[in-house]
């Protein structure tokens, strides 16, 4: 008679199979390949974005901290600190010095960047509409000049356009600050790109077809279509008008005429033999950020415009 043996699921086998059984690691679903390096670069990235931030933000906090002090305060060291505010003494010393002067550049200042900066755009659109829609003969190398104008710096233009502006009487004018920025090189060459991107060769062969002219095409198609271009190079040129400083200094000697640029930097000079300059000099600084923010700000929706625009329907 012969008797079955069935194994031990205890014994050595079955002891083999349950220490396999333990040894095997499930991977989670829910935690894919390289989550933890995607992780790691998404913070590395935010945490440079943060510090770009603060870097950017350090001098925009010293000036509005500084200008809530006097000339001790700012002399001692201690401006980012908020103890003693009184901004409003400070611009109330800003708008009694001199009859206002400081309220006079900023008209001033209003004056060159805000006109300056349409006529400049409106002259850079109409250009690189010109070069991107029409073919005549040697437009390449007109465009190639154009471009060689981006490489040469406004100061060393700023000597040439004195001598030119003596020769016809407008030193120490404002047409002296105004001419010279209606020519923006870099202007000239963005709106062609945008003429390109934004304004399709169909909606104008419409409207010529419909009877419209040259001027009429460009003014109701062409110019609405690139206007993300326009504000784009408007945002530029304001930007570079209302900081120029060397142009300013080398045309005019009336202070009257003078931009904020030019003006604070003559109470700056002022500064080292009469401290009382100071706290006027950093709370007109402050003043001067003012305009930049706000037209940034108020055009960027048209950036945002800019995304569907030209699109052939």
């Amino acid at each position: 008679m012969s008797t079955a043996v069935t194994p031990d699921p205890a014994g050595p086998a079955g002891a083999t199979n349950t220490a396999n059984a333990t040894a095997v690691t499930p991977v989670s679903p829910t935690a894919p390949p390289g989550a933890a390096g995607r992780w790691l670069s998404r913070t590395a990235v935010n945490g440079a974005l943060v510090l770009a931030t603060l870097y950017m933000l350090f001098p925009l906090v010293w000036l509005l901290t500084a200008a809530t002090k006097d000339a001790g305060g700012l002399l001692a060291g201690n401006a980012f600190s908020f103890e003693g505010f009184d901004l409003g003494r400070n611009l109330s010393d800003l708008a009694s010095h001199g009859d206002g002067v400081y309220f006079r550049w900023y008209a001033n200042s209003l004056l060159y960047a805000g006109v300056g900066a349409v006529l400049s755009s409106l002259v850079s659109v109409a250009a690189g509409y010109a070069f991107d829609k029409y073919a005549f003969r040697g437009k390449e190398k007109l465009f190639s000049t154009v471009l060689l104008g981006v490489l040469v710096p406004t100061t060393a233009l700023a000597l040439p356009m004195y001598l030119l502006a003596s020769e016809v009487g407008l030193v120490n004018t404002y047409w002296a600050v105004l001419l010279p920025v209606l020519v923006h090189p870099f202007g000239v060459y963005l709106s062609r790109v945008f003429s390109a991107g934004y304004i399709p060769n169909e909606a104008l062969e419409a409207a010529r077809i419909d009877g419209a002219g040259e001027l009429r095409v460009f003014v109701s198609i062409g110019l609405p279509m690139v206007m993300p271009g326009f504000v784009t190079v408007f945002l530029f040129q304001f930007t570079a008008i209302w900081n120029n400083f060397f142009l300013p200094l080398v045309m005019l000697s009336d202070q009257k005429l003078f931009p904020l640029s030019l003006g604070l930097y003559a109470w700056n000079s002022n500064a080292h033999a009469e401290p009382t300059y100071l706290p006027m000099v950093v709370t007109g600084s402050l003043l001067a950020v003012v305009p930049l923010i706000v037209a940034f700000v108020s055009l960027q929706r048209h950036w945002k415009a800019g995304l569907t625009a030209g699109s052939v329907k």
